[in-house]
C-alpha cells in the first residue's frame, strides 16, 4: 500500500539539574534527536530541544507552552521519572494533561520489564493536551531509547486521532484490515521495529471493530459511515420503520410557536459549562469564571513621570551637584542628600532620599566635565514640591486589587492587563464543543465531481466556519444518509464527542425527513419545539438528549442554506455564548432605515441586508441583498444584518423606503 505518512513536529525536553548549565552533557536528549534526524525512526523533525531543572512549575510551563502555543505534535520528556525526591516529571506532566494514554505507558513498561526487572520502578506518564501527545521517557540514554522504540507503534496514529486527520486514520485502518490484525501483532511481538510507525495491531481493538468482514459491505459512497464505525462505535440498528411512507403524518404534530417563545425555550434549557484553566495567550475571547487580582502593586516602586532630576524638595531652587543617574530598569545605588540631585528618566525608580522630580526643561547646566560627557552641576529654575512628578507605589494598581471581573470577556487589552499583573493562567468557562452534520442522500463533499442527482454540501462549511469565527471548537460529523440507522450512527458519534449538535435538513414533512423520529424513538430525546412562525426557518427543531457527556443540545435547522444561517444566528450562537459564560449572550439589535419598499410576508421575516453609512445621517441605511428565497445562499454573501420585518396585516402590507426597522447584527460592520 502506498502511504502518505503524517509528518510530526517534535519537542524534546530533558529534565535534569546536572546538565542544566552544560548542554553537551544532555546525552539522552541528544540521542533522541539522533534517532529522529539520522535514523529516521519516525516521520518527523525536532522543532525544539531544551533542558529544564527538576522543578514541577518549570516543567508544567514548558509543556503547556509547547502544546498550547507552539502546538507541537509530539513532546518527549527524558529524566525525572524515578523515585528520588527531586523526580517530579510524572507529577508535572499529569497536572497539565487533558487525557491520559495508559496504553502507551503499559506498552513501554511491559516491554521494559523483559529487559530489566527494575523497570517496575519507572513512573512514566503519557497523554494528550490539545492536539499534542506527551510521553515521559526515562533519563538514561539506554532506557529512553528503548522506551521510545516501544512506544513508536502507536505514536503517529495517536497524533492523527488527536488532529482528527480523517484520511490518515482511514488509511491506517484500511492497511490493517488488508494485512490482518493478527499478522501485524505477530510482527510486533517478534520485535521487527523497522517501519514500526506503520503497524498498530496490538491495540487495534481500541480503535475499530474486531469483527472480521464487518466493513466489507460499504462502498465509497458510504465512506463517512465506514469512517465512524472505524472509531469503535457499536453499530446500532434504528427502531424507526421508514418503509410505510403512505402512513407518514400529513400534518405536523408540533404546534407552531413564535420566535420569542422559541428563543425563550432554548435559553431555558441552556446551561453554563464548567471551568478550566487556560494559558493567558490562548484565552482571547474567553469569559472569566472568577475575578483576577493583582499579586503586586503597579508601579512596584516610586517612579518618575518625567525626564529630569530627582531632588530633595526642601532644598528649593538653586544650584545642585549631580550624582549619577537612574534609568528605567536600573536600581539606584546612591541616595540623594541635600544639595545634590540625580538625573532620572521616565519610569525609572526614585532614588532613596529624593521626594520630587524636576523636569529637565526647568533646569540649566552650570558646569560639565569630560567635554560634556559628565554633568557636574545644574541650576533648578522653579520651586519643586514634595511628590512632584512621581508615581507612588500602587498608584495604578494596588496589590490585591481586582483588575478583571468574573464574566468579563478577555480581549487584547484584558490580556495586556494579565501580562501586567503577571497572571499567566486564568480560570475560564469551558467552550462548548459543537458537532455539525448534514443529512441527505443527494449530498456529496465539495471536492467531489458532480454526479447526476447530487449537489455539493455547502451547509456544513458555512456553519462550521461561522462558529469557528466566534472561536468555538467544531467537530465535522459528516453526512447522515436518509436512513434511520445512518442518522442514528452519526448522532451517537456526536453525543460522544460534543456538547451541542447542529443538523441541517431532515426536519420537514418529506418521507425522508426522519430526524425527529430517530431522536424520539432511538435516543429518547425531548423535542421542545418542531415548528416556528418565521421566514425563513419554519421547520426549526430544538431537542435535548441525555447522552454520555450529560445533557446535549440538538438544533435541527432547515436544509435550505439561508434558512440554516438565519436560524443559526437566531438560536445557536446565543446558546453557545451563554454556555461559554457570556453574561450578555443575545445578538445585538439596532435601528436602521430601509433603502427601498419591501413587501411583507404573512410570517415575521428575517431579511438579509448590508448596512451603509452616510455622513449626513445618524442612522445607517439597510440595502437588501436581493432575492430572498431560502435556497439562495448568494443573498447571504455580503449581508451583515437581518432586518426583523413584521408579518403582513390588514393595515400594513409593506415596509416603505426610509422606514426605520430593527436589525440583528450578524457580521462585521
Amino acid at each position: 500500500m502506498s502511504e502518505k505518512l503524517t509528518t510530526l513536529s517534535i519537542g524534546i525536553l530533558t529534565v535534569s539539574d546536572s546538565c542544566s548549565e552544560n548542554r553537551a552533557e544532555d546525552r539522552s536528549g541528544t540521542n533522541l534527536c539522533r534517532l529522529i534526524r539520522e535514523e529516521n525512526l519516525i516521520n518527523g523533525s525536532v522543532a525544539v530541544k531544551e533542558i529544564v531543572s527538576d522543578d514541577a512549575d518549570k516543567i508544567k510551563n514548558k509543556l503547556m507552552d509547547w502544546s498550547d502555543v507552539k502546538k507541537l505534535n509530539l513532546i518527549l520528556t527524558t529524566g525525572g521519572t524515578g523515585f528520588s525526591q527531586r523526580d517530579v516529571t510524572p507529577e508535572a506532566t499529569k497536572a497539565i494533561l487533558e487525557k491520559e494514554a495508559i496504553g502507551i505507558t503499559i506498552a513501554m513498561i511491559t516491554q521494559s520489564l523483559q529487559v530489566t526487572k527494575l523497570a517496575m520502578l519507572s513512573r512514566l506518564v503519557c497523554g494528550s493536551r490539545g492536539q499534542s501527545l506527551i510521553i515521559n521517557l526515562p533519563g538514561s540514554v539506554k532506557g529512553s531509547e528503548e522506551c521510545f522504540r516501544f512506544a513508536l507503534p502507536g505514536i503517529t496514529h495517536a497524533v492523527d486521532l488527536l488532529k482528527d486527520n480523517s484520511s490518515q486514520i482511514l488509511q491506517t485502518h484500511t492497511h490493517l484490515q488488508s494485512k490482518g490484525v493478527h499478522q501485524d501483532t505477530k510482527q510486533l511481538k517478534s520485535g521487527h521495529h523497522k517501519n514500526e510507525h506503520r503497524y498498530y495491531g496490538e491495540n487495534h481493538h481500541l480503535y475499530g471493530d474486531n469483527q472480521q468482514g464487518h466493513h466489507g459491505h460499504h462502498d465509497h459512497h458510504d465512506h463517512h459511515e465506514h469512517h465512524h464505525h472505524q472509531h469503535g462505535l457499536h453499530h446500532q440498528q434504528s427502531e424507526v420503520d421508514a418503509t410505510k411512507v403512505a402512513h407518514r403524518p400529513r400534518e405536523s404534530p408540533y404546534p407552531i410557536i413564535t420566535v420569542e417563545e422559541a428563543v425563550s425555550t432554548v435559553i431555558k434549557h441552556t446551561h453554563v459549562l464548567g471551568t478550566e484553566e487556560v494559558f493567558y495567550k490562548k484565552s482571547l475571547g474567553r469569559y472569566l469564571a472568577e475575578d483576577v487580582t493583582a499579586k503586586d502593586p503597579l508601579p512596584p516602586f516610586p517612579a518618575s513621570i518625567k525626564d529630569g532630576y530627582a531632588v530633595v524638595a526642601s532644598d528649593g531652587e538653586g544650584n545642585r551637584l549631580v550624582t549619577g543617574d537612574s534609568t528605567a530598569g536600573s536600581v539606584p545605588a546612591d541616595s540623594i542628600k541635600p544639595g545634590y540631585c540625580m538625573r532620572i528618566n521616565t519610569g525609572a525608580p526614585l532614588p532613596p532620599g529624593a521626594d520630587a522630580v524636576v523636569q529637565v526643561e526647568d533646569t540649566v547646566l552650570v558646569r560639565d566635565a569630560d567635554d560634556g560627557r559628565v554633568e557636574v552641576e545644574i541650576k533648578i529654575m522653579s520651586l519643586p514640591k514634595a511628590g512632584q512628578d512621581i508615581r507612588a507605589v500602587g498608584s495604578d494598581i494596588k496589590a490585591g486589587q481586582v483588575v478583571l471581573s468574573k464574566g468579563q470577556c478577555l480581549g487584547p487589552s484584558e490580556l495586556g492587563i494579565l501580562a501586567t499583573v503577571g497572571v499567566t493562567h486564568v480560570t475560564c468557562y469551558r467552550l462548548p464543543i459543537v458537532g455539525v452534520m448534514s443529512t441527505g442522500n443527494e449530498l456529496i463533499e465539495p471536492d467531489e465531481p458532480l454526479r447526476e442527482g447530487k449537489i455539493r454540501d455547502s451547509n456544513k462549511t458555512t456553519l462550521m466556519t461561522q462558529l469557528e469565527e466566534y472561536g468555538y471548537p467544531v467537530v465535522d460529523l459528516k453526512v447522515g444518509k436518509d436512513t434511520p440507522t445512518s442518522l442514528l450512527t452519526v448522532l451517537k458519534i456526536g453525543l460522544e464527542k460534543t456538547d451541542v449538535i447542529i443538523s441541517t435538513g431532515g426536519v420537514s414533512m418529506g418521507e425522508k425527513d426522519l430526524l425527529k423520529s430517530v431522536l424520539q424513538t432511538d435516543l429518547k430525546a425531548d423535542i421542545h419545539f418542531g415548528r416556528v412562525f418565521m421566514k425563513p426557518g419554519k421547520p426549526t427543531t430544538f431537542a435535548t438528549i441525555n447522552g454520555p457527556r450529560g445533557k446535549t443540545l440538538f438544533f435541527g435547522l432547515p436544509g435550505n442554506p439561508v434558512s440554516a444561517v438565519v436560524t443559526c444566528n437566531l438560536y445557536v450562537i446565543p446558546t453557545l455564548r451563554k454556555m461559554s459564560g457570556c453574561p450578555n449572550y443575545q445578538r445585538t439589535l439596532m435601528n436602521v432605515k430601509v433603502e427601498k419598499d419591501i413587501q411583507l410576508d404573512p410570517r415575521p421575516e428575517y431579511h438579509r441586508a448590508v448596512l451603509q453609512w452616510t455622513d449626513d445621517d445618524h442612522l445607517p441605511t439597510a440595502l437588501s441583498t436581493g432575492n430572498q428565497i431560502s435556497s439562495r445562499l448568494l443573498s447571504m454573501s455580503s449581508s451583515n444584518v437581518l432586518l426583523m420585518l413584521p408579518p403582513k396585516s390588514a393595515q400594513k402590507h409593506m415596509v416603505t423606503k426610509g422606514e426605520v426597522v430593527k436589525a440583528m447584527v450578524i457580521g462585521r460592520l
